[in-house]
């Protein structure tokens, strides 16, 4: 089980809220956004995102709860939306990490946002249709992408595993202090889903994210990824 995502049976996806509610028998929001754990702690500003399915009855009060001069809050009725965010944004830090341990610099970097997010929105209209694309453009999307992909473990991780040659394994432990990085496992479990479903092809970042994590691509292959990614032919 992992931040967002979890496998079902035959195949499927199953999102943590979901367990979550099955095993306790409750209505269940996540709360995702562009909020690093240290700076949080420090009392930085920051955004986040609660994301719900009862906005009416409860956005008010899940505001309340959260809501402080630094740490503000925006309340959506679309929580499978917010949670699959804050769960595939990690695959695509991957992603930029790799790019980062090859020496690339932004506009690559660019290039791996933009496109990751396509995916993120794909994956998400594909497998929970119903989405608010005003979602992405909440602190949940596009600032949480930019956030960790510039700054989070899942990119430091895969940066420093192009770099020293390690496994992945190996730079976890000299690196996160006891932490994991999410996005590989996560990689994997959307790469399994994209793959019964077939639709493998349509994820070319997501894809080369799990083959780089696996062993089965050399990272430097990813920019041809880019190169060739549906949206330039």
């Amino acid at each position: 089980m992992l931040q967002g995502l979890s496998m079902e049976k035959l195949g499927g996806l199953k999102l943590i809220s979901e367990e979550i509610k099955d095993i306790l028998k409750i209505e269940v929001s996540v709360l995702m956004g562009a909020n690093l754990a240290p700076e949080v702690a420090n009392d930085n500003f920051c955004e986040a995102t609660i994301g719900c399915k009862r906005k009416a009855q409860d956005g008010a009060l899940l505001k309340k709860l959260f809501h402080t001069e630094n740490f503000r809050i925006n309340v959506v009725e679309d929580a499978h939306t917010v949670e699959l965010c804050g769960a595939l944004k990690n695959v695509v830090a991957c992603a930029a990490g790799f790019t980062d341990g090859l020496g690339y610099g932004d506009n690559t970097k660019a290039a791996v946002i933009r496109l990751g997010l396509m995916e993120m929105r794909k994956f998400v209209d594909v497998y929970y249709s119903g989405s608010n694309l005003q979602t992405f453009f909440e602190s949940c999307g596009i600032a949480d992408l930019i956030t960790t992909c510039y700054g989070g473990r899942n990119r430091k991780v895969c940066e420093a595993f192009v770099k020293s040659g390690k496994t992945l394994e190996e730079v976890e432990k000299e690196l996160l202090n006891g932490q994991s990085a999410q996005g590989p496992p996560t990689a994997k479990e959307v790469y399994l889903m994209n793959k019964k479903s077939g639709k493998d092809d349509q994820f070319p970042v997501f894809t080369a994210v799990h083959l780089i994590c696996a062993g089965e691509m050399k990272p430097a292959q990813l920019v041809d990824c880019l190169r060739n990614h549906p949206e330039h032919l």
